[in-house]
């Protein structure tokens, strides 16, 4: 990781330790607290701290760390809602708030958490505040919107590679681009300039979920952190499962419906047999490509952004080292 990422990751967590959400009641408040203690990459908040830093020397805590954790505490409130949608019992390897407290606690706390990312965002300086404002009322429409279809996918037969794509860019992606869209606009980038910089990050973002999708069934367990063929066991439909569906033969497509209908199996001997027919059908060289289309195209996005190349090495570095990752 680079020394400057590790710097703003370190700020980012000062930040958030020292920033006062609230004291009671308790119960509406120490949940925030514990979702953003979990830990988490600080992946957006940094990338809006980046983006600034394309167009000043040095970052204006009093300007863009507030704005920049109001990205962070956006997407905590996502997760802790998400896992109640999801029944998640954990969340980094530790109970989910509506686990360690209640469902009613969690939707509660979440709802506060909304309200405080607003309260971070209106430290903006006055003659940036309405488009930021919109900007991120826009994607915070769409990450809901990309929320709604993963929930409606789960119970259709279906889904095209299309679909899939459009979800995981409004789900996960168009956070990545508004984050660094907001560092461009916080530093007085140019209404082009702010598209470049939201254009990277939404294709790196829809890049990133399909390698999250790929580690899933391929990762080496001992560096995953998690159960590796988690998707395959609960049949979410990833994009390795919608193109084995796609291509599979007659055999091979049954094969795949019997153990996505089937209700008592064993784990492993399900993830085993779904990862043969991927290998039958070349799908972790099929994922790797469209993961590469995008994160190409990212970079594109990146080379047109009207700053010396110098200056953008660090933000190309730091999506490599994204897509590099083995967990």
């Amino acid at each position: 990781m680079q020394p400057v990422v590790q710097e703003y990751i370190k700020k980012i967590n000062q930040k958030l330790q020292h920033h006062k959400f609230g004291d009671q009641p308790g119960e509406l408040y120490e949940p925030i607290r514990y979702i953003l203690n979990l830990g988490g990459k600080r992946l957006r908040p940094v990338l809006t701290l980046l983006a600034y830093q394309l167009y000043h020397e040095h970052i204006s805590e009093e300007k863009v760390l507030g704005p920049a954790l109001a990205v962070e505490v956006f997407h905590n409130f996502t997760l802790m809602h998400d896992d109640i949608m999801d029944r998640a019992p954990l969340r980094r390897g530790e109970p989910t708030v509506h686990k360690q407290w209640n469902e009613n606690i969690a939707i509660l706390s979440g709802d506060v958490m909304m309200v405080k990312a607003y309260e971070l965002l209106i430290g903006v300086e006055q003659d940036k505040l309405l488009g930021v404002l919109k900007a991120f009322n826009q994607c915070a429409a769409e990450v809901c919107e990309g929320q709604q279809w993963d929930m409606n996918f789960e119970s259709r037969q279906e889904v095209s590679e299309e679909e899939y794509l459009m979800m995981i860019k409004q789900k996960t992606a168009v956070l990545l681009g508004f984050s660094l869209q907001l560092g461009g606009m916080l530093a007085g980038a140019d209404a082009k300039d702010c598209q470049h910089l939201y254009d990277f990050g939404v294709n790196i973002g829809v890049s990133f979920q399909l390698k999250d999708d790929l580690l899933d069934v391929y990762a080496d367990q001992a560096k995953f952190g998690k159960q590796v063929g988690g998707d395959i066991i609960v049949n979410k439909k990833t994009f390795l499962l919608i193109k084995a569906l796609e291509k599979a033969d007659s055999q091979q497509k049954s094969e795949l419906q019997r153990w996505l209908y089937k209700e008592a199996f064993d784990k492993e001997e399900k993830v085993s047999a779904v990862k043969v027919i991927y290998d039958q059908l070349n799908i972790r060289a099929l994922t790797e490509q469209k993961m590469n289309e995008f994160f190409d195209i990212g970079l594109q996005k990146l080379q047109q952004i009207n700053v010396k190349p110098d200056k953008k090495e660090i933000l190309r570095h730091f999506a490599e080292n994204l897509m590099a990752r083995e967990k």
